[in-house]
């Protein structure tokens, strides 16, 4: 399967790469590439690092491109003009971090880069009401066990396994409800290990879903 990849360009070397490996624990198969820094190690941007960071990202469904801070953004842009197909590419305008973690979990999941893009953006976009699952729900309290709870990669886990799955799914902690297909809402929670959660479903396959969800905390999300 041919995935969006990513290429991130930042003035830091250093913030670029760990960034990368931030996301690629919720992203294994997701080509993502940091263009940080000069070629001497300097703080900045450089042009040819990013068009080689481009050219091996791009596995055939395009790449997306975010960046730091605005001359970031010049080289970026820069880059993708240059391009034999400047359609192949395209530089979002997104929160590094947080823009980073959903186009990496959208891309994941098989997204096209048009919903990878739209994925990236959405996350610095001001806050929305969440789609949640609502009164009438299906419901199940579950414990988490796992170390880490609902943080980065368990979201990610939780977020991809429910995608195809036609229901409104929520989580719930204490008084806060986030939408489960979202990695950011569910990160936001701050759910712990030996936290009780609530999981909502409502929709077609929201028995489905349920079971989903429950076997990945049984199985703590597949860490070791």
């Amino acid at each position: 399967m041919s995935r969006v990849g990513l290429v991130l360009v930042s003035h830091s070397a250093k913030l670029a790469e760990g960034l990368a490996e931030v996301a690629g624990q919720m992203a294994p198969d997701v080509a993502i590439e940091p263009a940080g820094g000069l070629e001497g190690g300097g703080i900045g941007t450089d042009y040819d690092k990013v068009v080689a960071a481009m050219q091996r990202a791009d596995g055939g469904a395009g790449v997306v491109l975010l960046y730091d801070l605005g001359s970031a953004q010049m080289t970026a842009e820069l880059a993708v003009e240059s391009l034999a197909d400047p359609e192949a590419a395209v530089v979002v305008d997104a929160p590094f971090v947080e823009g980073t973690v959903a186009a990496a979990v959208a891309a994941q999941g098989g997204a096209s880069r048009a919903d990878v893009l739209s994925a990236a953006a959405a996350a610095g976009a001001p806050d929305a009401p969440q789609a949640t699952a609502g009164t009438g729900a299906d419901r199940v309290e579950l414990v988490l066990h796992n170390e880490v709870g609902l943080h980065a990669r368990p979201a990610a886990v939780l977020a991809r396994s429910l995608a195809g799955i036609e229901a409104d799914v929520s989580v719930v902690l204490g008084e806060q409800e986030a939408d489960a297909h979202s990695v950011l809402a569910l990160m936001s929670l701050g759910a712990r290990k030996g936290d009780r959660i609530e999981v909502r479903a409502r929709g077609a396959q929201a028995a489905e879903a349920l079971r989903t969800v429950r076997d990945l905390v049984e199985h703590n999300f597949g860490e070791e």
